[in-house]
């Protein structure tokens, strides 16, 4: 059990830092000196990424729910 533990500990440090780096990457995407984009990209940017949140939200919290979706602008 402890074992388990120990994993999922390790496992969830690494991923959830890993996402927060990739967060910050993509806040980066906001420089209008660098890249140009509409208000509608970012809405959805901001979208997909509150979807998968919300998925993720719901997996630990006991809900079966998300699939697995990758991002595209424009759809």
């Amino acid at each position: 059990m402890r074992d388990k533990r120990q994993k999922f500990i390790e496992l969830a440090e690494s991923r959830v830092n890993r996402a927060i780096k990739d967060i910050k990457l993509i806040g980066n995407l906001a420089n209008k000196n660098a890249y140009e984009y509409s208000e509608d990209d970012a809405k959805q940017i901001v979208r997909a990424l509150q979807k998968e949140l919300d998925a993720a939200k719901s997996r630990l919290f006991g809900d079966s729910g998300g699939k697995d979706n990758e991002f595209k602008l424009g759809g």
